[in-house]
């Protein structure tokens, strides 16, 4: 009787216990392993939403969400390269000052006395894109130049440039169906954001699906491995960082669509926003680690600080030192979770 008694009275808290563990371990726990790094970006994301909702009651209106939308299609296609080239363990710091050229081409091309179709400016612009990127990849790679000296010294050269071409003056001109992709929406969407939403889209199945995207994971996380193992490393980095000044060349097209000028400064301090998303998006600065939607996720709160910064009116200035501050924390908590 005693021993049945005992056995009555343990058995329901092991079977408790048991159900305390299979719902941590057995549930909880994989689900959170399957949102991986970008965990923090999500709460992240729903925080800033709380707060700007809370500090202002534009935030959240209708009217501004479509704003931080538009504000994020430049950026937002411009962290697309950026995230292939930090999954290898790279960095591209030209992309700030590349778009800033790429707009002037752009808008010289459509307007400035020459008068291409849009299609031909659209492609010629990208094929440039293509062009600097493989130009600085031959550099990192032939060379053995860090990447951060090689995107430092093409991010001078191409402000060089567009300031030169466009003899420090916005280049005006552009209309038709150029501005209507900066300005005009199918539906309620912009077009801008489509375009964004499109190469996520192609960017994450290239990441996903093929022997390439597999590739970038597998340089980034040992490149030394991956070359034992048969990788083609050096043509992966090449892909990788022609991508990057494509995916630059696209956003200076947005953008000069948007504002319908080609501006030699749109790009600048562009690079910084670029960083500060993939990272915060969970994407590792030391390779191997991340995924595209998580950086979509990054770009999203970027531009959403700097939207409630505005509507707040804080000076930009400080916006700077906020973005500066959210890569340092962020690169202290890879760091340790490295460790």
């Amino acid at each position: 009787m005693a021993d049945g008694s005992e056995d009555h009275g343990t058995r329901p808290r092991s079977r408790s216990g048991a159900l305390r563990s299979r719902i941590k371990s057995g549930y909880l726990r994989p689900a959170l392993e399957r949102l991986g790094p970008s965990t923090g970006v999500i709460i992240g994301f729903l925080l800033i939403i709380v707060l700007g909702a809370v500090l202002s009651p534009n935030f959240i209106s209708e009217r501004n969400v479509l704003n931080i939308l538009r504000q994020t299609s430049m950026l937002g296609v411009v962290t697309v390269g950026m995230t292939f080239v930090i999954l290898t363990a790279g960095i591209d710091l030209s992309v700030g000052m590349t778009l800033s050229l790429y707009s002037v081409v752009a808008a010289m091309l459509f307007a400035d006395g020459a008068g291409y179709p849009l299609a031909i400016v659209v492609v010629a612009t990208l094929v440039l894109g293509i062009a600097v990127g493989a130009f600085n990849a031959a550099i990192i790679i032939w060379r053995g130049v860090a990447p951060f000296i090689v995107t430092l010294a093409m991010m001078a050269i191409a402000s060089g440039a567009a300031l030169t071409i466009s003899g420090g003056k916005p280049i005006g001109g552009i209309q038709g169906t150029y501005a209507w992709l900066g300005a005009g929406s199918i539906g309620p969407v912009p077009v801008p954001v489509l375009i964004m939403l499109a190469a996520f889209v192609l960017g994450d199945f290239v990441l996903r699906f093929t022997p390439y995207g597999r590739q970038v994971y597998a340089v980034g996380g040992n490149e030394e491995a991956a070359r034992l193992s048969g990788i083609p490393v050096n043509r992966v980095k090449l892909v990788t960082y022609m991508i990057s000044n494509a995916s630059a060349a696209l956003g200076g097209i947005i953008f000069s669509a948007r504002v319908t000028v080609g501006d030699p400064w749109a790009g600048r301090g562009l690079e910084l926003d670029a960083i500060a998303s993939v990272v915060l998006g969970g994407t590792s600065l030391f390779g191997g680690v991340g995924s595209l939607w998580g950086t979509l996720l990054g770009a999203l709160i970027i531009s959403m600080i700097n939207n409630l910064l505005n509507l707040l009116n804080v000076s930009p200035y400080t916006q700077g030192i906020a973005k500066g501050c959210i890569i340092l924390v962020a690169v202290a908590l890879y760091k340790k979770r490295e460790a």
